[in-house]
């Protein structure tokens, strides 16, 4: 499987080369283009329960798009809903934990489920308490939007990142959602929730957060 991303990293696009038989699974709604003898499979991704549960705590779709090369091979390009970079990340036998907005598509022997992350911050009100676990061995790519950063955090090494900033995690990491702060800050510091990571492991973050940008218009059309 070939594959490369183009106008990165601002307006990144996906294009992934099939070969006979060569299987990427994508999220509904992110296919741009498909060229030369591509087949498309719409499924239920992991059996009902499983689909049942990336929809109610993930907000995901239940269905994903399985896209295969046809006899003659052919290409797909898929691209993420805001502007922004996309990442791939291998798995080896191993765990990757995503916000449900980062996932784009995946290829291999990898199965999708939910992550749950506690109640505190279903009482906080926050969002990203739910993430999706990706588990196998094959390759995920994740989207962002704007930039996104990779820091590799050695044994015992912490990092705190805005809720919405974070996009992924390696199962290796030890990680916690949490309020940021005390109370006064969490409710008038703009931060809310934030993710409390330890290491070893990667942590992915993007440059830009959705909230902000709503919010930002939010302000401009009011005037």
């Amino acid at each position: 499987m070939e594959w490369k991303v183009d106008f990165a990293p601002s307006y990144s696009i996906l294009k992934i080369k099939l070969r006979p038989g060569e299987v990427v699974i994508a999220e509904p709604g992110a296919m741009v283009a498909t060229l030369g003898d591509i087949k498309v499979e719409t499924k239920m991704k992991g059996g009902f329960l499983k689909a049942l549960a990336r929809k109610v705590f993930a907000g995901e779709s239940m269905f994903m798009n399985t896209y295969i090369g046809g006899d003659k091979g052919g290409e797909i390009w898929l691209a993420p809903p805001v502007p922004g970079d996309i990442k791939y990340i291998e798995l080896k036998n191993s765990e990757l934990h995503v916000q449900d907005f980062a996932y784009l598509a995946h290829h291999g022997d990898i199965e999708v489920g939910v992550k749950f992350k506690g109640f505190k911050g279903l009482l906080a009100g926050g969002g990203g308490v739910f993430w999706l676990k990706l588990k196998g061995t094959g390759g995920v790519w994740i989207c962002g939007y704007g930039g996104i950063d990779e820091v590799e955090l050695k044994p015992g090494e912490k990092i705190t990142v805005d809720n919405f900033h974070a996009l992924a995690i390696e199962h290796t990491v030890d990680w916690k959602i949490k309020k940021f702060g005390g109370w006064k800050t969490f409710i008038l510091g703009g931060e809310g929730l934030v993710i409390e990571a330890e290491g070893p492991g990667r942590v992915y973050i993007q440059s830009r957060t959705l909230p902000s940008l709503v919010e930002l218009l939010r302000r401009y059309i009011k005037r």
